[in-house]
């Protein structure tokens, strides 16, 4: 195998993928080589696997996005229209609807969100809100309830132009998130 299995698999391991589609990621590599999907679009790609294999989207995406990896068509966090996304997540000690509002909230936001101005585009409470950003881009954040009265938040970041920024923009959010963490009353 050529590539770097190891930096796909941290996302999606073969037990993973045997358990979602009946094949580890050797198997797919293979069947794709044969189909000589390296000539092939990410849609196409997806598609053969979901069509021809009666593989579920969500996993014809991620057996996509992994060949393509695997295959040097993409670098991990570069999506098909060849820009860059960033994610950063941490787990809050409260509900899911308390970290909207901490989120989503401009008083709160402030408390713990100082050098970003964020103005909301669009909202699903408790489940999701979307911002611009005053440095030019968009911020998707979703809220997962855990175990008893936490929350997991995640924010994602597109459209970046390289692996470089997607690096910097995900440890800017990491260290964000941080301060959101310590601002949450105990």
């Amino acid at each position: 195998m050529s590539g770097s299995p190891a930096r796909r698999r941290e996302t999606m391991s073969d037990q993973a993928l045997i358990e979602g589609t009946g094949a580890d990621w050797k198997t797919w590599l293979a069947i794709l080589d044969e189909r000589d999907a390296t000539s092939l679009k990410h849609a196409a790609i997806a598609g053969l696997v979901a069509k021809e294999y009666g593989v579920d989207g969500w996993w014809a995406q991620s057996i996509a996005v992994g060949y393509e990896q695997e295959r040097g068509m993409r670098e991990p966090g570069q999506r098909s229209d060849g820009t860059y996304e960033a994610s950063a997540s941490k787990t809050l000690p409260v509900d899911a609807a308390s970290a909207f509002e901490w989120v989503a909230d401009p008083d709160r936001r402030r408390i713990w969100l100082d050098d970003l101005e964020l103005s909301q585009r669009t909202a699903s409470p408790p489940k999701s809100v979307r911002f611009d950003s005053s440095d030019g881009r968009r911020a998707q954040f979703t809220f997962e309830p855990r175990a008893e009265r936490k929350t997991a938040v995640a924010v994602q970041v597109g459209k970046l132009a390289s692996a470089e920024e997607a690096a910097n923009v995900k440890a800017a959010w990491k260290a964000r998130l941080a301060r959101l963490a310590a601002a949450i009353p105990r």
